[in-house]
């Protein structure tokens, strides 16, 4: 990215190892977030050429001599935040916030070759060889659906319980497919978009309020009984989207937030009284991804269907644009 709507396909020099515990892989597929679009939009600064992506999978090429947990010929896949996973803080379960954790984004995996720091601890051997459809959903674990999943087990959706989605992105639609997985009751999508709101329902969703704000929250109120959700995910970042999730859910409920926050601010005396949980962040996909891929190779999940664009690498500025547009919920990029 040169600077706002300005995304070109250039060439960059070949990764090495530079450090023992580097890991060298080719990038089979990569694909466009809908965090990415922040700085396309111009709302986070770009001062310069800038490399972009996060999200990725692909085969183990080289690897330093001090990497044990994969090897040269490995298909895997890994989080967008490389970790340890054996510090005090990855133990308990967020690498996101490892004390050496490097965000995989200023490293741009939207390329055909990628270095991955700290490969032990970042990296997942797939079994077997993926098939095209595997891929694709292997490729959204990386983030999306680790990040969904995050927001669901934050928000503690479980049996019993009634979700709230707020956002109906990728992020968002499978924070219903990790709702319906956890075992909740009745998952409602928060969405006004006919396509996304098709992918909810087959994701799991049971509802669909289209209205937003004040007016969303009252919705959530009539279809609950006046109380609220129990669980409600908030994934988009803005200000109304997290005060619709707070309004959405009932005191002694849980919030998920996994929005990358904009100019976010909460009223604190409102919040006092609430009586909600609050928990979120960067999503720590690291824990989850031997689950995930798991699920995926099995054939219990398809998150993939997020995936309704799919472009070759050289084409990315038309993916930004699709997605930018509302034309493409995610679009995967292909090498």
């Amino acid at each position: 990215m040169h600077a706002p709507g300005d995304i070109r396909v250039d060439e960059r020099p070949e990764p090495v190892i530079e450090l023992p515990s580097d890991a060298v892989i080719r990038v089979t597929a990569a694909c466009i977030c809908g965090s990415d679009l922040w700085p396309y939009r111009g709302t986070d600064p770009v001062t310069e050429p800038t490399p972009m992506g996060h999200e990725y999978v692909g085969i183990v090429e080289r690897i330093g001599d001090e990497v044990t947990t994969v090897k040269v010929g490995d298909y895997v896949v890994g989080s967008f935040f490389a970790s340890d996973n054996t510090c005090e803080i990855c133990r308990a379960g967020y690498q996101s916030r490892c004390v050496h954790n490097v965000p995989m984004g200023s490293l741009g995996t939207q390329a055909e070759r990628l270095r991955v720091p700290l490969a032990d601890g970042t990296l997942v051997v797939v079994p077997g060889e993926p098939t095209p459809e595997q891929v694709r959903s292997l490729l959204a674990a990386s983030d999306v659906l680790g990040t969904g999943w995050f927001a669901a087990d934050a928000a503690a959706a479980g049996p019993g319980k009634t979700v709230a989605v707020v956002g109906d992105g990728a992020v968002g639609l499978l924070g219903i497919l990790a709702a319906k997985q956890m075992g909740a009751e009745r998952i409602i999508a928060m969405s006004r978009h006919a396509d996304r709101q098709s992918l909810a329902r087959e994701f799991g969703a049971t509802d669909i309020v289209t209205e937003r704000g004040d007016e969303g929250v009252a919705k959530i109120k009539e279809l609950t009984g006046g109380l609220g959700a129990h669980s409600v995910i908030e994934a988009v970042g803005t200000q109304e989207s997290m005060m619709q999730a707070i309004r959405s859910t009932r005191p002694g409920g849980h919030v998920g937030y996994v929005g990358v926050s904009h100019d976010v601010e909460l009223p604190g005396l409102e919040l006092f009284f609430s009586g909600i949980h609050l928990h979120g962040g960067p999503a720590p996909v690291r824990r989850y991804l031997p689950e995930l891929v798991d699920l995926i190779m099995r054939g219990d999940i398809d998150p993939g269907l997020v995936f309704d664009l799919t472009l070759p690498l050289e084409e990315a500025a038309e993916g930004y644009k699709a997605m930018d547009e509302r034309r493409a919920t995610k679009v995967m990029l292909t090498f």
